[in-house]
């Protein structure tokens, strides 16, 4: 372990809520706007379930919002808020629905439930809706404070993958991670490629990131992320390459092979812990050829995160 200390996650405006509650029906949108500011400010995600009233998760979390006559979410309720996510309709959706979710402006991420539909043991859509998951899309700016220094030290930008559950924070702190170094904060400005298969770091409209990733970043959204790694390293010339949850062989190889070009490497991964993350094939792998060498792990929810900087080794894998 290199360092460990706590980093405020602080306060961002409550637009971010009013943007991603504004996906939601009107019934079910005024009960989320007479949230306070401060709680707007700090939710995490709206989930609706059939029967059940909408909630908002808070990072004590969840709690039930206020619907007209206390009226419980309806599947016409699902129905419409896919429909105005995604403006489309909800049919058309769930046909290409493959992973569960869709992101949409803003880089809100609307995770899906239900019945799926299989063929030959695969997703091929969602055929009834039950419950749908908005997470909201945060920027953060100066979460990441400190981190590049430390990497710096360690001896490379890259070859660091941050850690944490689902929710924890490693999109928004990578998000943030990329900003500094490509606009010089704590270093030199960098040439930073991003691979954005889901759109939840640039949040792209219309070619325009809606998040601010800094003055020297390229990014090629909805592009599979093993596809994208490499026409970025190929087409963009960067620096350092990123790209947001690491979990198949195919976007393994694609580190591996950036990695032996010259180019820093930054990626999240679901895990706890380094010993956590090397009970994963695909990842013991990367660390034992020296793709991945340091981790950034994250603990806590809320206002506060937690994070140490750790070498990944593969003593007793390799």
């Amino acid at each position: 372990m290199l360092s460990t200390m706590i980093v405020p996650i602080r306060e961002e405006a409550a637009e971010r809520f009013s943007q991603a509650a504004s996906l939601l029906p009107k019934g079910l949108r005024q009960g989320a706007e007479r949230l306070s500011r401060s709680d707007k400010a700090r939710a995490e995600e709206l989930r609706l379930r059939i029967g059940r009233l909408p909630t908002v998760t808070l990072p004590e979390g969840e709690i039930p919002l206020a619907t007209d006559g206390g009226q419980p979410v309806t599947s016409e309720d699902l129905r419409l808020t896919l429909e105005i996510a995604t403006q489309a309709s909800a049919h058309a959706v769930l046909d290409r629905v493959r992973e569960g979710y869709v992101t949409v402006r803003g880089g809100h991420r609307v995770g899906l439930c239900g019945s799926a539909v299989c063929e030959n043991g695969v997703i091929r859509t969602i055929g009834t809706l039950s419950s749908l998951a908005i997470r909201i899309a945060k920027e953060v700016p100066g979460v990441a404070e400190g981190i590049r220094p430390l990497l710096k030290e360690a001896g490379a930008v890259g070859g660091t993958v941050i850690l944490a559950p689902p929710g924890g924070g490693k999109t928004t702190l990578l998000r943030d991670l990329i900003r500094r170094i490509s606009d010089g904060i704590e270093g030199p400005p960098l040439r930073v490629g991003v691979a954005d298969e889901r759109g939840e770091l640039a949040a792209m409209f219309h070619g325009t990131p809606m998040n601010d990733l800094g003055a020297h970043t390229d990014v090629l959204d909805g592009c599979p992320k093993a596809e994208a790694l490499t026409l970025l390293l190929r087409a963009m010339t960067p620096q350092v390459l990123a790209a947001d949850e690491v979990a198949s062989a195919e976007d393994a190889a694609a580190l591996e092979e950036a990695s032996g070009c010259g180019t820093a490497l930054l990626c999240t991964a679901h895990a706890v812990n380094p010993q956590d993350l090397l009970r994963r094939p695909l990842f013991q792998r990367l660390v034992c050829r020296g793709v991945l060498t340091q981790a950034v792990v994250l603990t806590g929810r809320g206002g506060t995160r937690r994070w140490r900087l750790a070498g990944l080794e593969g003593d007793g894998l390799c």
